[in-house]
């Protein structure tokens, strides 16, 4: 845990991994993050594998470096508890359609009532000011609506999903930065802000950055899509003992390679040597590396293309990175003891400060582990804390649920 943001305190009211990814990069940076959670907990809690039916693998990596409070929002008193904490808080995040926040009492005008300079940062599935704005999103729904799944088609056609929650992180890095944007910019008056961050535009807005293409121009220069990213020959390439990325980028690069396998045939050739030209006949060019790779090992050819300082990557399994030299080296992967799910494997934050050693992450938390002290922190009193437990709008760690 870095101390960049040391004293700002967050309100957490986000579930699954979109808004907990969010918040975790806000925590890894130092900010105090209060995750509120229903007496059941974020649902995310549950999806295996786990030791415990309260902490599964990915909600451990997605909620470090936070504090859990578990209360019933639609309980009047617990209702009134969390905006105690809102009152001393700088920013309240959230993942849920502003319908549904305003219905739990969480809405923005609600909370700038309770807390007139909160900075109030959301992610919707969709932008709130379009026909979809209501629309349920998950995932794969916006990996299928924003064309993702569309433009990873495989050689019959056939959308296809990324194996990896892509839209639901990429929507988490876009409502982070709307956190740190509000946090920079509340300094020119001190008044309460409302961003909102969609998955969907976000999503696109991500993608189209290259992909936009010949229609970024009025009227078209070309059709939509990055031609380099579509060519068939844009892939792994296959070695005589497994696969390897080659990606001569630049004319030096291409005319190292062509010497390289024999093709200085090619060398003083327009379609390698002109940028635009290469561009247009990159289909041609990636096929010639195709018909090399196989001749050779994936170690040979990493210590050929290195010697000629053409871009290259051995293509790794997920299991390979552990031992991965420079992640190693790093530090990437490390070892940690959790106080109920035992040792853990973790990766750490990618974000180094220059001259500030890193402190001890504080480990993903136990249901309402925190409870007690976040209700004290905030000013409710301790008769009052009790009457929350009595009456089942609160839970803690420890203790049993009232009926």
């Amino acid at each position: 845990m870095l101390s960049l943001l040391k004293g700002i305190k967050i309100v957490d009211l986000t579930t699954v991994v979109l808004g907990p990814y969010a918040t975790k990069i806000l925590g890894d940076f130092g900010a105090e993050v209060i995750k509120v959670e229903p007496l059941s907990g974020d649902v995310f809690r549950a999806v295996r594998p786990g030791r415990s039916e309260a902490m599964g693998a990915g909600f451990i990596n997605a909620n470090r470096n936070k504090r859990s409070i578990a209360l019933d929002l639609r309980d009047r008193e617990a209702l009134a508890a969390l905006h105690a904490i809102v009152a001393a808080a700088d920013v309240v995040v959230h993942n849920m359609r502003p319908k549904s926040a305003e219905k739990l009492g969480i809405g923005f005008e609600q909370l700038r009532a309770v807390n007139p300079s909160i900075l109030y940062c959301y992610a919707t599935g969709f932008g709130q000011g379009g026909p979809f704005a209501d629309e349920p999103a998950y995932d794969d729904t916006i990996q299928a609506v924003s064309g993702l799944a569309w433009l990873n088609q495989n050689a019959s056609g056939e959308p296809r999903f990324l194996p990896t929650i892509i839209a639901d992180k990429v929507g988490g890095l876009h409502l982070a930065i709307s956190v740190l944007a509000a946090l920079a910019s509340r300094n020119r008056d001190g008044g309460a802000m409302c961003i909102e961050a969609p998955m969907f535009e976000s999503l696109v807005s991500f993608m189209m950055l290259e992909q936009l293409a010949g229609r970024s121009f009025a009227p078209p220069l070309g059709g939509i899509g990055y031609d380099r990213l579509l060519s068939p020959y844009r892939k792994p390439f296959r070695t005589a003992d497994g696969f390897i990325s080659v990606i001569p980028y630049n004319a030096a690069h291409w005319t190292a390679f062509l010497r390289l396998i024999g093709r200085d045939d090619l060398i003083g050739d327009r379609r390698v040597t002109d940028a635009t030209e290469r561009s247009r006949n990159i289909d041609m060019l990636y096929a010639l590396i195709e018909q090399a790779t196989p001749a050779r090992t994936t170690d040979e050819w990493m210590s050929l293309l290195r010697e000629r300082d053409i871009p290259c990557a051995q293509v790794n399994r997920l299991e390979d990175l552990f031992d991965h030299p420079h992640l190693r080296a790093v530090g990437m992967f490390d070892r940690e003891v959790h106080p109920t799910e035992g040792e853990l494997n973790v990766a750490r934050s990618p974000f180094r400060v220059a001259g500030e050693p890193s402190a001890p992450d504080r480990p993903a938390p136990v249901l309402g582990q925190d409870t007690f002290d976040i209700l004290r922190e905030a000013g409710v009193a301790e008769a009052a804390i009790e009457l929350l437990f009595a009456r089942g709008a609160a839970a803690a760690a420890g203790r049993e649920v009232a009926a």
